[in-house]
């Protein structure tokens, strides 16, 4: 999901290959593993198939015959739905929450502004959660237990990263 977002806000930057849309994904994004091929023509195809991108150009190469995509009008109002949507907590949401924001600062929108709407949504999760746990048995406040911290890290992390956006945005850019 992430990847195709990514492309979006790539793609909003100028049209592109896709063979440049996986180098600057890869050199952008740096999340631990390079970018496949297959990701990206697979999600390109996904995104022209769903109208927020439109091929815009076949050049010949030196094998099969170069696409070039741009944004539509509709791929920007997607990603501009998606970035300013916060997502549900869960114990893995960091990489989430870390494209999020970058892909907010690399696209010129206001970071700060989605960083605090989840720091809202997280705190609405966990004044839910606590409530439930008041009345949960021990099992059930365990697990409850598990997801409340996992929140405590991300409004941890989502200060931290609203603190750092300066910087964040200088280098994104």
């Amino acid at each position: 999901m992430t990847v195709s977002y990514a492309l979006l806000t790539l793609l909003e930057e100028s049209e592109r290959h896709g063979y440049d849309l996986k180098r600057a994904y890869d050199q952008r994004f740096e999340t631990g593993r390079a970018l496949s091929f297959g990701a990206v023509y697979r999600a390109l195809g996904q995104l022209v198939r769903g109208g927020q991108v439109s091929v815009v150009g076949i050049e010949p190469g030196a094998g099969p015959e170069r696409k070039r995509y741009a944004i539509t009008e509709s791929g920007v109002t997607d990603l501009q739905r998606w970035l300013a949507e916060p997502e549900n907590p869960h114990p893995h949401l960091q990489e989430l929450l870390f494209m999020k924001v970058m892909l907010a600062l690399v696209s010129g929108r206001p970071a700060k502004a989605y960083l605090r709407a989840q720091q809202q949504h997280h705190l609405a999760r966990m004044r839910e959660l606590t409530g439930a746990r008041r009345e949960a048995t021990a099992t059930a406040a365990l697990r409850l237990d598990y997801e409340l911290f996992h929140i405590e890290a991300d409004l941890r992390w989502l200060q931290h990263a609203q603190a750092r956006l300066a910087d964040l945005a200088a280098e994104a850019r």
